[in-house]
Formats: C-alpha cells, structure tokens, sequence
C-alpha cells in the first residue's frame, strides 16, 4: 500500500510517499480500508518534532473508511462497518491498523469527507465548549482563528450553547465565514488590535474565556482581555509555542484560569469519546453544525496541504484522499 513517511524532523518537504507492507493486526486492532483523511495542525507538530516521535514516523491521527478485517479478539466490529477515527496514528495512508475501542460508528446518512473532516476538530470544539470551560447562556467568548476549522466549529458550538462570540480572523473573507458560523461580533487582527476591541465591546469588563489555537502571537494580549477568574485556553501552537509563564502574571490579572488541554485528555474513557464523536456526527448528519471542506489533496500531495495549513492560507478543513 501506499503512504506517507517522515524519516527525519523538517519541513513539507519530508513527507514522503512510499510504497509499505499493509498493517499487520493484532489483538485489540481493526484493518480500515480509508477513504477519507483529515489533515490537523498536530500533524505539522509531529512532522517538525514539537511532539516527539521515534524516526522514521507515518502521519496522520484522523480519518473514515470501512472496516477491512478485525482482530482475533474484537467482536464489536466486522467487515463492511463505516466507521471514523480521530486518533490513529499512520493516517496518512492506504490502509490503517486502529484500535477497535478509537472507531465510531458513521451515521449512515453521513460521506466519508464529511465524517473525516469532523471528527478530530469537532470533538476538540465539542470539549472546549462542553467541559474545559462549560459555556453558558449570556457568557461571552473570544474566539481565536475563528474561521479556521476547528475555529468555526467552535464558534457555532458556543452559539449552540447559548454564548455571545467575538471572533478574531486575519481578512475579510475569514470574517464573512466567522459570521456565518454565526459569530457576534467580527475582529479583523490585521488592521485592528483585537486587544482595543475586545474591551470596547465588552465596555471593558473583559470576556469570561479565550480559546486560543494560535499560540505565541496571541497570548499575552488575550491574558488582557478575560474578565477577572476568567479562563484561558491555550489549545495549539499555529504561530509558535507559548513561552514560560510565570504563576504570578495570573494573579495580576485578575485570578485568571490557564489550561492547555488535549483531546486525549477529554476522550479518555470510551463513554467520553462516545459522547463527544456521536455528539458531533449526529449534528453534522443533521446540519445542525455545518462544516466547510476548504480543499481536497491526492495523498502524494500531502506536502502542499501541510504548507498551506502552516501559512494560514486555508479556510475550513483540509481533506487527503488516498
């Protein structure tokens, strides 16, 4: 079969499609033939080596397809099962071997892109609005990258739940897409300091959280705009890791809350993870949330996804198919 192989940390330039035996399985694991894949900042993580891997390494966590062949020991899926994934490793490929307790059953009105391109973001936006800082009816958020994938997904969960949503997005384009996915009040960073704006529409009292996937170039200024025991969510690393915070700085601003939450975390009993993916591909079978597909990419070009997800050039979900 055909797949995606890293063989050293770097750039784009490092994936590599290469021809590999299919995954053997094993106990406790699910031959998946794939059909669709969803591309994730994570995987840009694990390709320049900000999340460790051991080298050579195969990319991807996230995908849909039909089930191939099961394990000696799993009982709970057979042959011809549609099924998605968000957190399989080796993704990026033909054929992947994944745990049988990571598959959710696909909603049988659902495709595979559409099921690929919910599953990873649309759990990360169901957890941050849900559990990390459980939004409420009239509370205020500050949405970061809001027209990004897991940006509008988030923007539409926390209208879902009742928020008022200031959306920061870098064009005019991304905001009209904010203001789709039904975004209060748009924040075009670019020509506006979203710092000076968030305080004017909140007549200064700040927001009650921040879900921020952008990371260095944000931070410090979102800390100046959440309302005091406010929180921030720090969830990804687009413009660079966060640097070292002193506990103090919390404390000066007003006994602020600062997490840095993982989807593992939140999908760490298969009740959970349940929950939260039939949450998600019920809503999007439903089009009670609504997701955009920004671009589909042949699998050997895998590399040219990554570099436009890395540039922020993209709007919506990326797809790979194989």
């Amino acid at each position: 079969m055909r797949a995606i192989i890293v063989h050293s940390p770097g750039g784009p330039e490092q994936l590599k499609l290469e021809e590999v035996p299919r995954p053997a399985i094993g106990p406790g694991q699910v031959l998946v033939k794939v059909a669709a894949i969803g591309v994730n900042f994570i995987d840009i993580y694990h390709r320049t080596g900000l999340y460790k891997s051991d080298w050579p390494a195969s990319l991807g966590l996230e995908g849909a397809g039909t089930v191939e062949s099961v394990g000696p020991d799993v009982t709970q899926w057979k042959a011809g099962d549609r099924v998605a994934w968000a957190m399989a490793r080796g993704s990026y490929a033909e054929y992947v071997a994944a745990p049988a307790n990571q598959l959710i059953r696909m909603p049988d009105t659902l495709d595979f892109p559409s099921a690929a391109a919910a599953m990873l973001q649309g759990m990360t936006a169901h957890y941050l609005t849900h559990s990390t800082w459980p939004l409420k009816q009239g509370e205020t958020a500050l949405i970061h990258a809001a027209a990004g994938g897991t940006g509008r997904l988030v923007v539409q969960m926390a209208k879902l739940r009742g928020a008022r949503v200031l959306a920061v997005v870098s064009t005019d384009e991304k905001a009209k897409v904010a203001r789709e996915a039904g975004a209060d009040e748009v924040i075009v960073y670019t020509r506006q300091d979203f710092e000076t704006e968030v305080k004017r529409l909140t007549d200064g009292k700040g927001v009650d959280v921040v879900y921020d996937s952008v990371g260095a170039s944000t931070f410090q200024k979102s800390l100046n705009v959440i309302r005091r025991r406010g929180m921030m969510v720090t969830f990804g690393n687009a413009s660079g890791p966060v640097p070292p915070v002193e506990p103090l700085l919390l404390s000066q601003k007003g006994s602020l809350f600062l997490t840095r939450p993982t989807l593992f975390d939140y999908t760490a009993t298969r009740e959970e993870l349940e929950w939260r993916a039939t949450d998600v591909l019920n809503w999007v079978a439903a089009g009670k949330l609504k997701l955009q597909i920004g671009a589909t990419y042949p699998l050997a070009n895998a590399a040219d996804a990554h570099r436009a997800l890395e540039g922020r050039q993209t709007t919506g979900k990326l797809l790979l198919t194989p």
